[in-house]
């Protein structure tokens, strides 16, 4: 496995790990570096089923194909990513197809007000601002704004169709200076009002659909959408697994697996919703902490930092994961392990 973390649970896992260089949101990776990590983990072990992305490569439609001619790619290909992630191009598709969509320009706007500024390929909502009266700079676009709350519907595309994985509802977790990031989500339990309706479900699902079948997109990935009554727009697809994985894989089809085989060609059913609700929670640093301390970490702590790493304020710390009776119960719970998760690391003076 290569990523930028090296996360204790990280390690306990994998069999074999490189740390790439880079951080997490600030750009395009270097393509190189993570080619040569890549090629070593490739011929120092067994031989690789494939390469499975995770997020970091939106806006690096060229990096994805150069790794496609050394390795074998599970998931999007490069030409999915280039037509579902360039704004200007998903814009055009989602009219063609009548999915509705924010409007979208690279190009100065009259009432800044009225639209956000995002970066090409950006994930996790740091990277969004409110835009101003200047033309975006290189590597960005001005989308218009729209009222609504977030939700996401996962799904298995094998190239052609799509099988619904499950739907979550998105939070932010705002900074003085990044006020759309991304703070978690949640899944429904079974039995309880579900998150949206039916209809508008069956809505979402058939734009998938189409977008899958107009790009080739395989593998798991997302549509993300905001919802306001009755209305909704589609704001993205993530054509990846995404952060959502900490709250869906808990069916009886694990859904990495399910994610190779829709690369393949075959929609595996996950299964049901499971009966309780579920919430995965972006813990960030509200200070340095230099270095983490060691630390017998909750069982519910996922993407633990090792002892000894240096966390930056703001930087993600871990992920916090709970269940509950239904949404709001998981939510509340996640929100409280937090907390004194923060109070714990504070109350051993490894700030600064």
């Amino acid at each position: 496995m290569v990523d930028l973390f090296g996360d204790a649970d990280t390690l306990a896992l994998a069999g074999r790990h490189r740390l790439a260089a880079g951080r997490f949101g600030a750009g395009r990776l270097d393509g190189d570096a993570l080619l040569a990590h890549l090629d070593d983990l490739a011929a120092t072990g067994p031989t690789p089923l494939g390469i499975v992305l995770g997020s970091g490569f939106e806006d690096a439609p060229d990096l994805i194909a150069r790794i496609a001619t050394r390795h074998r790619l599970l998931g999007a290909s490069a030409d999915a990513v280039a037509a579902l992630k360039d704004p200007i191009r998903f814009a055009s598709l989602c009219e063609r197809l009548a999915i509705p969509h924010p409007a979208v320009t690279r190009g100065a706007v009259a009432d800044p007000k009225a639209w956000l500024l995002k970066r090409d390929g950006g994930s996790g909502g740091s990277h969004i601002r409110a835009a101003t009266a200047a033309a975006p700079p290189p590597g960005a676009y001005c989308q218009a704004r729209v009222r609504g709350n977030a939700h996401a519907l996962a799904f298995l595309a094998d190239g052609r169709d799509i099988a619904a994985v499950g739907v979550t509802a998105q939070w932010s977790d705002p900074s003085r200076i990044r006020p759309f990031r991304y703070g978690g989500a949640v899944e429904q339990a079974r039995d309880a009002t579900p998150l949206l309706p039916p209809a508008l479900v069956a809505a979402v699902t058939r734009a998938a659909a189409a977008l899958v079948s107009a790009t080739g997109l395989t593998g798991l990935a997302s549509a993300d959408i905001l919802v306001d009554g009755g209305a909704w727009w589609l704001m993205e697809i993530n054509p990846r697994p995404g952060a959502t994985l900490d709250v869906l894989d808990r069916r009886p089809e694990p859904l990495l697996s399910a994610h190779v085989a829709a690369h393949l060609g075959r929609l595996l059913s996950v299964g049901d919703v499971p009966v309780d609700a579920a919430a995965a929670r972006i813990c960030y640093a509200t200070t340095d902490y230099a270095p983490v301390p060691p630390l017998d970490w909750p069982d519910h702590v996922r993407d633990r930092p090792r002892a000894g790493s240096p966390v930056a304020r703001g930087a993600p710390l871990c992920t916090v994961v709970a269940t509950g009776r239904d949404a709001s119960d998981a939510r509340a719970i996640s929100q409280a392990r937090a907390d004194r998760l923060r109070a714990r690391l504070g109350s051993q003076g490894v700030h600064r």
